[in-house]
């Protein structure tokens, strides 16, 4: 008998599992599917970032801003790019995920399928014996959303290997001549800059008026302007008509026009792993539908703000819940859950500072409210933007790309959220999101010292904006 078995096994998985084993309990690990580690070691933040970083040396080496230096850098072999990625993943895998539970009594990783019998009670394939548990967490995580789109139907894409995923692009031993990118968020467009800088030619193709139509105008037309002057064709307003494949490549058929590549990067958006968990089997043990674990979205488990779901003592964390998809906030869900399991405890999650960053080049950071958002909940704000050439670390860098902008409370002056657009930008974010955690004020922070000819000084020029012109100060920002 276990304390809590988890279906799914990474990184809210084994968040859960470890701090079970903390608090004296037994966590099972049931893992179908990706590999231990789940979406962001084997196909997601650990590989498109090492792929990010690879195309940034050879981009930076190609494009030096400086007077009087001239380098050059050629690609002399993906495929060994590519294995070195590969081997990265291997390597955290092991370190961070298999090793980490490795002797610890109180977890076991079981291999399989698993599927609900009853709220305590689930079955593996391959297993004779069920697992039961006093609990259950799902942590099944998310894949690939594919639309209803002639050409990216399930039954069109089972002998293609022109149609890829952020499963299936890394993978690659070759790169590819012309990828046209579906989708304009997170994934997107990381992943349509690095294959761009490494030498592919790159058609972005987004649903809504803009990229990342979540943020801003001034957000995002900044980052298109960046994108388009590395030669990334950037089309919006796209409806998806049918898309065609043969020998020589992809057609994708638009509202707009045709479009040509060697392959597609389907990025539209995620679904949850909800399939085949037995979820029907619940019905009759929830107490508030009588239909079992309820779910929304494209198949997104609905859990309160505690991480139960609908039935009873079968919590969900991750992905699977559809909406901070995140490593870090799966591994901080992970941990509540097992908490409020463990110990019948009612903890909620708090998401009031957290900092997100899209890893393109310029980086986008922001952490709470916008000026749309705080406007949504009736706050009154001012804002306060430097761009990147007011700022003397980009100056002495030459590379002036993008802005910094905080957002306070018009009222009581405090920090309410931030929007970054800038160069390691994500490196930011944090001094911003703890402002917010702990009620900093504009005026504090303008009022802390923060070291000259470092990115951060930005942080502390926009706050001193909010009452100065950031042209007439001083080379130390007095």
């Amino acid at each position: 008998m276990f304390d809590l078995a988890i279906i799914g096994g990474g990184s809210a998985a084994f968040a859960a599992a470890i701090r079970t084993s903390e608090l004296g309990g037994r966590a099972a690990i049931i893992n179908d599917g990706l590999p231990i580690g789940g979406t962001c070691v084997n196909v997601g933040c650990v590989p498109s970032k090492a792929f990010i970083r690879a195309a940034e040396a050879h981009h930076r080496a190609q494009n030096v801003p400086h007077s009087g230096i001239v380098a050059t850098s050629r690609m002399a072999d993906y495929g060994a790019v590519s294995r070195g990625v590969q081997d990265l993943v291997s390597s955290l895998q092991q370190s961070k995920y298999v090793d980490v539970v490795r002797g610890d009594a109180n977890v076991e990783i079981i291999h399989g399928h698993g599927r609900f019998v009853d709220a305590t009670t689930v079955d593996v394939d391959g297993h004779a014996e069920p697992i039961r548990a006093r609990r259950v967490l799902i942590a099944t995580g998310a894949r690939t959303w594919f639309p209803d789109v002639p050409g990216l139907r399930p039954k069109d894409l089972a002998a293609s290997n022109r149609v890829l995923t952020n499963e299936t692009l890394y993978a690659l031993q070759e790169l590819p001549e012309h990828v046209v990118v579906l989708g304009g968020r997170y994934v997107a467009l990381e992943n349509a800059q690095w294959l761009a800088r490494m030498g592919a030619k790159v058609t972005i193709l987004q649903r809504s008026e803009r990229i990342l139509p979540g943020e801003m105008a001034d957000v995002t037309d900044e980052l298109t302007t960046h994108l388009s002057a590395e030669g990334i064709r950037v089309e919006t307003g796209i409806d998806l008509g049918r898309v065609e494949e043969d020998a020589r490549g992809v057609r994708i058929h638009t509202n707009k026009d045709v479009f040509d590549g060697s392959h597609v990067l389907v990025a539209l958006g995620r679904q949850g792993n909800t399939e085949n968990l037995g979820l029907d089997a619940l019905a009759g043990e929830s107490a508030s539908n009588g239909r079992g674990v309820a779910l929304h979205g494209r198949g997104f488990v609905r859990a309160d703000n505690t991480l139960q779901t609908s039935v009873p003592g079968v919590f969900a964390a991750g992905d699977v819940l559809g909406g901070r998809m995140f490593v870090y906030t799966a591994a901080y869900e992970g941990r509540l859950a097992a908490e409020n399991a463990m110990q019948d405890m009612h903890k909620r999650v708090d998401y009031t500072a957290l900092p997100w960053v899209v890893f393109t080049d310029p980086q986008v950071a922001g952490v709470g409210l916008d000026e749309r958002q705080a406007e949504a909940e009736g706050i009154r704000v001012d804002t306060a933007v430097v761009p990147l050439k007011h700022v003397p670390r980009a100056q002495a860098a030459r590379d002036m790309r993008g802005f910094i902008k905080l957002i306070r409370n018009a009222d009581t002056d405090q920090l309410v959220g931030a929007r970054i657009v800038a160069p390691e930008g994500g490196e930011l974010v944090m001094e911003v999101a703890l402002g917010i955690q702990m009620g900093v004020t504009v005026d504090r922070l303008a009022s802390m010292l923060h070291p000259y000819l470092t990115l951060s000084e930005g942080i502390k020029l926009a706050a001193i904006t909010f009452g100065k012109d950031v042209e007439k100060l001083s080379c130390c920002a007095v």
